[in-house]
C-alpha cells in the first residue's frame, strides 16, 4: 500500500479574488502563508517519505516549509504543473460565468472535454497526471507521498487516486490549504508495476 498525502498550498491573491490562476507563477498571500502554517503544524507528527511539488510558487512555498519542519528535501515534478487555463487565467470565475456559461457549464458536469481558450485541454491533463501517479506507485511502495498540488490539478490528482469521478473543477479553483491522505491499496499498486 502507498499513502499519498495530497496538499493543496496556501491561497494566493488570485485565490481570494476568485480570479483562475491556472500555472500562472503567483506566490501565497499573507492569509495563505498562515494556512501553510496551520498545514505544517497539523502534519508535525504524519511521517512523510517522499516530498514532490508542482513547480508553482506557491506549491514550492508550501513545500519548502513542509521540508523544512521535517528536515527532508522536496522534489519539483514538472508533470504536476497546474493546469494552463489560457485566456481564462487572470480572469474571474464570474467573468467566465457570464461570458461563456455553456463551456462553464460544461466544466462543472464534463470537465474531461473542456479545452480552455489557447489552453490544455483538462483531458491532456488528466493523462498527464495519470503518468506521474503510475510512475510514483510503480516507484513507492509502503511509504507515505505527498504531493504539493494547487488547484484544480489536485481535484484531478484526487480524482484519479480514489477511482472517482472529477468534482466540480470552478468550485476547486480557489480553493486553498488543506491537505487528505489517500490510500492507495496493494491491488492497485501491483497494477501499476
Amino acid at each position: 500500500m502507498v499513502q499519498f498525502l495530497l496538499v493543496r498550498p496556501g491561497s494566493t491573491d488570485f485565490d481570494e479574488q476568485r480570479r483562475i490562476k491556472g500555472n500562472l507563477d503567483i506566490p501565497l498571500s499573507d492569509s495563505g502563508k498562515t494556512q501553510v502554517a496551520g498545514i505544517v503544524a497539523q502534519l508535525h507528527d504524519t511521517p512523510i517519505d517522499f516530498l514532490y511539488a508542482s513547480p508553482t510558487r506557491c506549491a514550492q512555498q508550501t513545500a519548502e516549509a513542509l521540508a523544512a519542519d521535517r528536515r527532508v528535501r522536496f522534489k519539483t515534478l514538472d508533470d504536476l504543473e497546474n493546469l494552463d487555463h489560457g485566456l481564462w487565467q487572470g480572469k474571474r470565475i464570474d467573468e467566465v460565468k457570464t461570458s461563456q456559461p455553456k463551456v462553464f457549464r460544461q466544466l462543472q458536469d464534463h470537465p474531461e472535454t473542456v479545452c480552455p481558450p489557447q489552453g490544455e485541454p483538462v483531458g491532456s491533463a488528466i493523462d498527464r497526471v495519470r503518468g506521474v501517479i503510475a510512475k510514483l506507485i510503480r516507484k513507492h511502495r509502503d511509504v507515505t507521498v505527498a504531493l504539493v498540488v494547487p488547484e484544480p490539478l489536485a481535484s484531478l490528482v484526487r480524482a484519479l487516486l480514489l477511482q472517482a469521478e472529477i468534482a466540480d473543477l470552478w468550485k476547486a479553483e480557489c480553493e486553498g490549504g488543506g491537505w487528505e491522505l489517500i490510500e492507495v491499496p496493494a491491488e492497485k499498486v501491483a497494477l501499476a508495476s
